[in-house]
């Protein structure tokens, strides 16, 4: 028995400081987890977290030191960044509390949500699901994952991103409004989580939309940064 056809290549993210590859299961992002964003989207209040998906061969990684190309996606005029902190998981669970959501972290890593904004805005108007404007080709840039075992917990340090030198978006990792470990209590609820597993964490405010020639380069205290250029 064997394919019908060759089957597609594992989805990989480098591990900082080696050699090993992080094989990707499942990308889960959480929307709207910064006060500040969610007032610009036009929202406010700690509702209970929600989460959408990318596929697993979105990511697009970006080694240490190197610069991303990340290719303008089509049927879109409305291109946005979003800065995230991405935890990765390394150990298998379901219905986790909090107090031991520590125990699955393998490590962290910096990572973009790029949206189709217009096309997200659009589904949104007509109550349909966001894939169009949020799970498309090399949508989720992201950098090398620190284990947590050089990096420590991240419960607070600068998330930032600017745009050709300019900032865009400036907070800090303890302004999420529901944090690391209680994130994946509540995504751990719904999906069993597995190793492989990447949670993009949301994005503090100051989204922006960018055009082909940019240079967005970011990062997260303690973890890494990224730079990507849109072409």
């Amino acid at each position: 028995m064997g394919y019908v056809f060759a089957a597609a290549p594992q989805a990989v993210v480098p591990v900082a400081g080696s050699t090993d590859l992080f094989p990707v299961h499942r990308i889960y992002c959480v929307g709207r987890n910064y006060e500040e964003h969610a007032k610009e989207m036009g929202f406010s209040g700690r509702e209970p977290p929600f989460f959408f998906m990318k596929p697993a061969d979105a990511v697009m990684p970006v080694p240490e030191g190197a610069i991303g190309e990340l290719p303008y996606p089509p049927e879109t005029s409305n291109l946005h960044h979003e800065m995230e902190l991405v935890v990765a998981i390394g150990r298998r669970g379901a219905r986790i509390a909090a107090a031991n959501a520590k125990e699955h972290v393998f490590g962290y890593a910096v990572g973009l949500d790029m949206t189709r904004r217009d096309l997200q805005g659009e589904m949104k108007k007509q109550g349909r699901p966001w894939e169009i404007g949020k799970a498309f080709d090399f949508s989720a840039p992201i950098g090398p994952i620190k284990p947590v075992a050089h990096s420590g917990e991240i419960k607070s340090g600068r998330i930032w991103l600017d745009v050709n030198g300019a900032p865009r978006q400036a907070s800090d990792v303890s302004k999420m409004i529901w944090n690391v470990d209680e994130t994946i209590e509540h995504l751990s609820k719904y999906f069993e989580l597995q190793p492989g597993d990447l949670i993009f964490t949301g994005t503090p405010e100051g989204v922006g939309a960018v055009v082909r020639g940019d240079l967005l380069e970011g990062g997260v205290d303690n973890v890494g940064t990224i730079r990507v250029r849109v072409k």
